[in-house]
C-alpha cells in the first residue's frame, strides 16, 4: 500500500480522532470531518500538517478509504451525496448498536441473524464494508496502541478479501493487531454484548475466542 493513500474519517470523536493521528503519523493523508468542521481545527492542529478538516460529504469524497465512526442510529440518515461517494470504496465500520440510544434501529440490528455489519452494508450500497475497531474502548485504544509483545487485537470481518488485506495494514499502522474472523456476517460474533466486545483481548486471546486465524487471501 502506498503511504500517500487518503483516508476520510466520518465521525471524529475519540476513536476517529485517535486513529486519524495514528495514520497521519504513519504517513497517510487524512481528513477528519464534522457537520461543524470549525470545531475540529484544534484537533487538526494538534495532529499535524497531514490532516485536513472538512464536512462528512467532503471526507467521503476525499478518502480512498473511509472510517465510519458515528452513532449507529445515524447510519440510515447519511445523505445521498455521502452514499454516492462511498460506492466502490472500503468503509471501516466502527459503529455499534445500543438499544438504549438507537431504539428500534438498535433492536433491529442486534436481533438480525447476520449482525450489525451486514445491517450497515445494506445501508451503504456498493461500499466494501469491513467491521473494524468496534470492540475496543477509546481509552484502551489510546493507552494500548503500539504496546510491546502481543498487540491489542482488532477483529475484522468483510465479504471483500482485498478490503480485509488493506484494513489489516491500517490496523497494524495504528499500533494494533488485526485478526480476520471471516465474512461480514461473522461480525455478529463481535457485536456489543459478545465475549470479544470490550474485552481488551490481544490477538492471541482472540484466537481462543474465534478459533484459528484466517488469511485475507
Amino acid at each position: 500500500m502506498k503511504k500517500a493513500m487518503k483516508i476520510g474519517i466520518i465521525g471524529s470523536g475519540r476513536i476517529g480522532g485517535h486513529l486519524a493521528a495514528e495514520w497521519a503519523k504513519a504517513g497517510y493523508e487524512v481528513m477528519i470531518s464534522s457537520r461543524h468542521p470549525n470545531q475540529l481545527k484544534g484537533l487538526a492542529k494538534k495532529i499535524g500538517p497531514k490532516v485536513k478538516v472538512g464536512t462528512p460529504e467532503e471526507a467521503a469524497k476525499f478518502g480512498e478509504i473511509i472510517l465510519l465512526s458515528i452513532p449507529f442510529g445515524e447510519i440510515p440518515n447519511l445523505g445521498r451525496e455521502i452514499l454516492n461517494a462511498l460506492k466502490g470504496k472500503i468503509v471501516m465500520d466502527t459503529c455499534n448498536p445500543y438499544i438504549e440510544r438507537d431504539k428500534e434501529i438498535g433492536v433491529e440490528a442486534l436481533n438480525s441473524p447476520s449482525g450489525s455489519g451486514v445491517w450497515t452494508a445494506k445501508h451503504l450500497p456498493g461500499a466494501k464494508v469491513v467491521k473494524a475497531f468496534n470492540t475496543i474502548y477509546a481509552e484502551e485504544l489510546e493507552s494500548e496502541a503500539h504496546r510491546e509483545g502481543d498487540p491489542i487485537g482488532v477483529p475484522l470481518a468483510s465479504d471483500h478479501k482485498d478490503a480485509l488485506e488493506t484494513v489489516s495494514i491500517l490496523v497494524i499502522d495504528a499500533g494494533c493487531g488485526p485478526y480476520i474472523v471471516g465474512e461480514l456476517h461473522r461480525a455478529k460474533e463481535f457485536d456489543n454484548g459478545t465475549e470479544a466486545y470490550g474485552s481488551g483481548a490481544s490477538t492471541n486471546e482472540l484466537k481462543k475466542i474465534f478459533g484459528p486465524k484466517r488469511k485475507a487471501a
